[in-house]
């Protein structure tokens, strides 16, 4: 077991502190590096399928996990006027489990906040490596040496573009930009929501609590749409523009956006490379493979990744090129898949007003209508 190894991770999400979680059992020296002051918190409902609940199993996290799965049933799909035409079947839009990507993120970061050290509000803005190790310049000013480095900065990796090469090289976006925020539930919604889609446009609120909070999205479709990432203002006018004039509940959802604290706007994209490592540099996660939220498989795919990766290297004990090799292998078939899934969920995002008839089949042809057994990854936790 390596127990001398010191690993630099870059980002202190889903990904990030899963993996941090795994290293420490595994015996390694873990620092994670986040921009943001603290843990993330913001953020959709994540949904978990499959191989990932044998990971969040062996966390000793899939109970607490469970209790707050959000039971989400079938949503109304409505017209302008707000008045229901179809029911959409939750196994569409849900998976096995599905959780406040907030609360997950709380209990991941509960669980590996002892394992790691955490350098939060600061970031990466260099990174060398050589035969021995990697020689990592922080924003803050110092620069410390690591034996190896993982960019679980998502899909705009900060170690990506300094390692790899710049974004547009590996960034594939599908069409779509989202604006998630969270809201008061004045439509009084229980463990249900609403969705609107008109041309180009989509909407919707959800809530597992009539008392409480709800979270919105709101879809637009754009090519090559330009803005500033960090410019919030920018992105608000982006989607009052988009969806200037639309009905159901958009001028409403338009005033709370602007109030939301939380707000957050991306593009849907997929991140597609032919090799995740460079050296003694890897990628996880969304940086290297996200498969992009039309997949609903990114959560499940950063805790699976996780998993494997920490495990590899555990079982390569200073062979790390032989621990990437066999990540990798193990990685690219459900990248593969998700990512498939993916590309398939942007193209039919905007269908027009589908008939009951079509939602249902939609939802007879979700993998988890099948809800067979979890197929079990290797096992790698520590004895």
């Amino acid at each position: 077991m390596m127990t001398t190894k010191k690993v630099l991770i870059s980002g202190a999400g889903v990904a990030g502190l899963a993996l941090a979680y795994w290293l420490d059992r595994h015996g390694f020296h873990v620092t994670v590096v986040e921009r943001a002051p603290q843990v993330r918190h913001g953020g959709y409902a994540v949904d978990f399928r499959g191989e990932a609940l044998h990971v969040l199993d062996q966390m000793d996290l899939l109970e607490p996990i469970r209790a707050l799965d959000t039971e989400m049933g079938d949503a109304a799909m409505v017209d302008a006027e707000g008045r229901q035409y179809a029911t959409l079947p939750a196994a569409v839009f849900a998976g096995d489990l599905e959780v406040p990507k907030a609360e997950l993120t709380r209990q991941l970061y509960a669980a590996a906040q002892d394992r790691a050290e955490y350098l939060f509000g600061d970031s990466i803005s260099a990174a060398e490596q050589d035969a021995d190790g990697v020689n990592v310049t922080f924003e803050s000013g110092p620069s410390r040496r690591f034996d190896l480095l993982v960019g679980a900065d998502g899909l705009h990796s900060r170690v990506r573009s300094l390692v790899f090469g710049p974004e547009e090289r590996f960034v594939q976006p599908l069409g779509i930009h989202t604006a998630i925020f969270s809201l008061p539930n004045y439509l009084g919604l229980h463990h249900t929501g609403q969705l609107y889609v008109s041309p180009g446009k989509a909407a919707n609120m959800f809530a597992d609590d009539a008392g409480g909070r709800a979270r919105a999205a709101l879809h637009l479709a754009a090519e090559h749409l330009k803005y500033d990432r960090h410019d919030i203002g920018e992105q608000q006018r982006i989607i009052a523009e988009g969806f200037a004039g639309e009905g159901w509940e958009i001028p409403r959802l338009l005033t709370e956006m602007r109030a939301a604290e939380d707000f957050w706007f991306d593009t849907n994209a997929q991140a597609v490379m032919d090799t995740w490592v460079s050296g003694r540099v890897v990628l996880l996660g969304d940086a290297g493979y996200c498969a992009a939220p039309t997949s609903g498989r990114g959560t499940s795919q950063a805790l699976i990744g996780a998993y494997v990766l920490a495990g590899e290297l555990a079982r390569a004990d200073s062979d790390h090129t032989a621990a990437f090799i066999t990540y990798e292998k193990a990685m690219r078939p459900f990248v593969t898949e998700h990512q498939a899934v993916g590309r398939e969920g942007a193209e039919r995002f905007f269908m027009p007003a589908p008939s009951q008839e079509v939602l249902d089949m939609l939802a007879a042809d979700a993998p988890e209508n099948t809800r067979t057994e979890v197929v079990r990854l290797p096992d790698y936790a520590p004895r």
